[in-house]
């Protein structure tokens, strides 16, 4: 529709205002499908549903709240006209950020050669592999991005998934979001989203610390027989144990990770320049060390109490009252070093498969539109996620051992070094890789759970 319309032009005697004002005429005529005058929020989701314009983000919601100045029930042509009018005017400071020698054209300066090559071909109307204010101005005409960055919000990544590790490159928030309060509701979405899957998987958690500390014990550790020993020893619940720490965390982590995050870019960037893909890693590195340094003592409760007899702890409190009178405080930072040095390798090759992936999709899918969808974010950022697993889960095994030293060895304390040589010498390179099964199977239903579960949430909120 919008493709037409860039092409539809008046008569030459026809002055630029009065051309726009009948291509606005025309896209409000087509928006109101009942023909009484006005453009309702459902008529306005359905236009840009079949103009194949909606963004998601409530992005119908933002444009039908911007233009309606008088709250009523609907937009009439006047509302609607001054709406495309402000957000032209927008438009046009995005577009001059970007016309850098200020000839009327642009190129994407956002992404890689040839991901601007495949996002110029589904905005460039006329073949000419640059971008004019018309091209632009009628792309993104009812899109409700203001400015470059929320332009290019498409390939953030989401806070949505949640498989049970920490993630070390938090989200980024547009401007909009920032100044509406939608970026904490939907942390608060995340998180909420976040515990439900981590409780629905947790059996495979608990299953993938018993098959790290206790792999030399059973020389055979199986999925179902691992399953079956925990629920002969202490019923169907102990699948659990250890999940309210696991859920507890998620508030501090994700509250001290934000914040961290937010202040490593203002200390990487200068001048106000906006930071590129080096600066967000080391300040996602730096904020997931930062946030796993202060909840570390959590990571120790939650391997114990999964590690525990039926019964031997009552709770948290309980757990911590007795491993601080039993062994003292140094025991709630066994394993940190492991754990310290597991979050470059976790970081680094999530962002980087990430990339990749993103890299590969826009070169070899990107016709028509920069925008993913839903499906494509998720597989990426649910890969991207498995991958830095995988190559940190050597020093998360290490980690793991060191946590529960106190429980296998009585009164001694090894080093990680003296651990990894142990571990290669008994059980081989195989041996660092106990319990990854379950922990690999466990990321197909977390995606799953945490989506529809995040779904669910943000409807209730108001953000859908």
């Amino acid at each position: 529709m919008l493709r037409w319309l860039r092409g539809f032009v008046l008569p030459g005697v026809a002055c630029q205002k009065d051309e726009d004002d009948l291509r606005y005429e025309i896209l409000f005529q087509d928006l109101d499908s009942d023909g009484d005058g006005l453009v309702n929020i459902v008529e306005l989701q359905e236009g840009l549903k079949n103009w194949g314009l909606s963004s998601g983000q409530n992005s119908e919601e933002h444009i039908f709240e911007a233009g309606n100045t008088n709250d009523d029930s609907g937009l009439d042509f006047e509302e609607f006209m001054q709406y495309l009018k402000d957000h032209e005017i927008k438009m046009r400071l995005a577009f001059n950020s970007l016309d850098k020698n200020n000839d009327g054209v642009c190129v994407c300066v956002l992404f890689t050669i040839t991901q601007a090559k495949k996002i110029l071909q589904s905005i460039d109307s006329d073949g000419t592999m640059t971008i004019d204010w018309d091209e632009w101005k009628y792309y993104f005409l009812l899109h409700p991005e203001k400015n470059i960055d929320e332009i290019a919000h498409f390939w953030k990544h989401s806070t949505i998934i949640d498989i049970g590790e920490s993630i070390s490159i938090p989200d980024e928030f547009t401007e909009q979001e920032k100044r509406s309060g939608d970026w904490w509701r939907r942390l608060v979405a995340a998180g909420i989203a976040g515990a439900v899957a981590r409780t629905c998987t947790a059996p495979f958690d608990r299953l993938k610390v018993m098959m790290q500390v206790h792999s030399l014990k059973s020389r055979r550790p199986r999925l179902i027989g691992g399953f079956e020993q925990m629920v002969k020893e202490g019923g169907i619940h102990s699948l659990w144990q250890g999940n309210g720490v696991n859920v507890f965390k998620i508030a501090p982590e994700a509250t001290l990770k934000i914040g961290a995050y937010e202040q490593y870019k203002k200390w990487l960037s200068f001048d106000g320049a906006k930071i590129g893909i080096t600066e967000r890693f080391v300040s996602g590195s730096l904020a997931g060390a930062t946030a796993q340094t202060c909840i570390y003592p959590m990571e120790v409760l939650k391997t114990r109490m999964i590690l525990g007899e039926t019964g031997q702890y009552s709770g948290i409190i309980d757990c911590g009252k007795k491993l601080l009178k039993q062994e003292g405080v140094r025991t709630f930072f066994k394993g940190y070093i492991p754990n310290f040095l597991g979050i470059l390798p976790y970081a680094g090759i999530d962002l980087a498969v990430y990339e990749l992936l993103k890299n590969y999709w826009l070169e070899h899918y990107a016709t028509n539109s920069v925008d993913p969808g839903i499906i494509i974010l998720l597989g990426c950022s649910a890969l991207s996620h498995t991958c830095g697993q995988i190559a940190s889960f050597p020093l998360n095994l290490v980690r793991t051992r060191m946590q529960a030293q106190a429980l296998e060895e009585k009164g001694t304390t090894t080093s990680m070094i003296h651990l990894i040589q142990e571990i290669h010498n008994n059980e081989g390179k195989k041996g660092f890789f106990r319990g990854l099964t379950p922990n690999i199977i466990k990321v197909l239903p977390a995606v799953i759970i945490s989506c529809a579960a995040y779904e669910k949430v943000t409807q209730h909120m108001g953000l859908i």
